[in-house]
């Protein structure tokens, strides 16, 4: 889910520089500096300000633990940047000065709280903040309409807030953290995406407002009841797996429906197939693998749900 999908449509000039090389180039002109595993315990001395055409800059896997202003510059033309694991705990106002920024990554590092200053990033549309310490959602205001995808994945966050502004957003990743209950997601209206998965979440519900949503995945969770899902027409992706599901229920209206997985739940029969599913013609893939009735079954199992559901082109991982 950390993986990126962003990338530029302009075309660039790649380089791959190692740190005694990059010293000593006279070149401004470059558009993307990537310094990945070279031992960088600080960027003040890599002379970054002097390219201003710089559109990414790629420090991931380094040793550096702050950010400043001066370091960074008035690189105005920056669109990326990635610091991925490295140990910064605090940005300050090293962003200020980056108003074309579009994507910024500082996964897996120590942060304790989202950066007071994302709110002058009025270009930003995609945050990483995978695996750091952050224990709640706030200071997003500013980026509210032109944020499009965030990840908060591996964190303390024990509640769904701070979203209100992000009219815009339409990916939220918020998997292995401690919330309990999905709420607070009523205006994001665009939201396409929806991953909440290895939380202590014990029903589904708040989801009413999300129109547009295309796929939820919500596996490793406490959810006893496959519900709330009556205006979410749109979906096209259902995992509630390794949960605690009994009954397959309340998804006949989804008629745009192509993936469901409900492996390892608590699913006694395969009753709910034909009334639930059969005439959902899109659907193609789904999991019941891990849940009693297959045990219950044995051997008939896949051909009973083949019959039950012809229209599947995957059962399980077969």
């Amino acid at each position: 889910m950390t993986l990126k999908s962003w990338r530029s449509s302009r075309t660039t000039r790649r380089y791959h520089i190692l740190p005694s090389f990059f010293s000593v180039q006279s070149s401004d002109d470059r558009q993307e500096i990537e310094l990945i595993h070279s031992k960088l315990s600080s960027i003040s001395n890599l002379g970054l300000p002097r390219f201003k055409q710089l559109k990414k800059l790629c420090l991931r896997q380094n040793f550096i633990s702050q950010l400043d202003s001066e370091a960074l510059g008035p690189l105005s033309e920056l669109e990326e940047l990635d610091l991925y694991d490295n140990r910064i705990k605090h940005v300050g106002n090293s962003l200020d000065t980056l108003p074309n920024l579009q994507v910024l990554d500082l996964s897996f590092n120590n942060l304790k709280h989202v950066p007071p200053t994302l709110d002058r990033l009025t270009s930003l549309r995609i945050i990483y903040f995978v695996q750091n310490k952050i224990s709640r959602i706030e200071n997003l205001g500013g980026v509210g309409r032109t944020l499009r995808s965030l990840e908060l994945g591996g964190n303390k966050i024990r509640r769904i807030e701070g979203l209100d502004d992000l009219v815009n957003l339409e990916e939220l990743w918020l998997g292995k953290n401690k919330i309990t209950k999905l709420e607070n997601l009523q205006n994001l209206k665009k939201l396409k995406i929806l991953s909440i998965q290895s939380n202590r979440i014990t029903r589904l519900e708040g989801l009413g407002e999300l129109e547009s949503l295309e796929e939820i995945y919500i596996s490793h969770n406490g959810v006893t009841k496959l519900e709330g899902l009556d205006n979410n027409s749109k979906l096209r992706v259902i995992d509630v797996g390794n949960n605690y599901i009994a009954e397959l229920e309340n998804v006949s209206h989804l008629k745009n429906l192509e993936e469901l997985w409900i492996n390892n739940n608590l699913i006694l029969t395969l009753q709910g197939l034909e009334p639930q599913l059969k005439d959902i013609s899109t659907l193609e893939t789904i999991y019941l693998e891990g849940n009693p009735v297959q045990a219950k079954e044995g051997t008939h199992y896949r051909r009973k749900v083949i019959l039950a559901l012809p229209q599947i082109q995957q059962l399980d991982a077969t």
